[in-house]
């Protein structure tokens, strides 16, 4: 019996080459998704890094110029004076104290955490439960920094933080399939850019092995190596 269904099937029937010029492979990507919702696209990264090396555990972040699609929500660890701006920034939640005891209560409606780093101290306690669910801010990933108003507005127009996992791939999302061809473009090749600047020096052999695009429950779509990351 076939492990896919019929939609899945007719998806992987639309992919005729073994790798695609990215342009090709956004509009494929848009062909290729059956579900009935608007499905999330992504791209997914093989790197031939070594995650257990501290130079080559690499993360950042990313501003995609048209939005992942998604609403996402924001807290602020901030002190009394900074929580009219963050919460004017597009915080749902902010302040300090009230916001530790609501998460050690088990509360964690929330998609990122920004911190003003006098902070920091504080967020000790709940530190164990953010880190589980990759939920603590992180000077690395830009969510501690003293300017937490700008951070918020840049995370909810669309800036998302990567990270490479322990077998060297790095998953992102880049917009929803109604999107417009252009706009996923744009988006993915900001993504790209990114994984491409965050090489470290110390990596002599390949450092890009493979380039892949999928959406929600769908096929995946390889991409040419050299002709997409020579496009940024």
């Amino acid at each position: 019996m076939s492990k896919h269904g019929k939609n899945y099937r007719e998806a992987v029937a639309l992919i005729e080459k073994e790798n695609y010029g990215f342009e090709e492979a956004v509009t494929l990507l848009k062909q290729t998704s059956k579900v009935k919702f608007d499905a999330t696209c992504e791209v997914h990264f093989n790197l031939g890094l070594d995650p257990k090396q501290a130079e080559e555990n690499i993360r950042g972040t990313v501003a995609l110029p048209h939005g992942t699609g998604n609403d996402v929500r924001v807290i602020a660890f901030v002190d009394d004076g900074g929580v009219k701006d963050a919460k004017t920034a597009g915080a749902s939640e902010a302040g300090t104290n009230d916001l530790i005891e609501k998460i050690e209560g088990g509360w964690l409606e929330f998609d990122v955490a920004v911190a003003d780093p006098s902070q920091m101290r504080s967020l000790g306690k709940i530190a164990k439960i953010l880190g589980t669910k990759g939920l603590m801010p992180n000077p690395k990933a830009g969510t501690v920094t003293p300017d937490v108003a700008k951070t918020i507005e840049e995370i909810k127009k669309g800036r998302l933080e990567f990270r490479i996992d322990k077998l060297g791939n790095v998953h992102c999302s880049f917009g929803k399939v109604s999107f417009e061809e252009a706009a996923l473009k744009e988006n993915l090749l900001a993504v790209v850019k990114a994984i491409k600047e965050a090489k470290p020096s110390t990596v002599k052999g390949v450092y890009v092995k493979s380039i892949t695009l999928t959406t929600s429950m769908g096929p995946g779509i390889r991409l040419e190596n050299s002709s997409t990351l020579e496009a940024v």
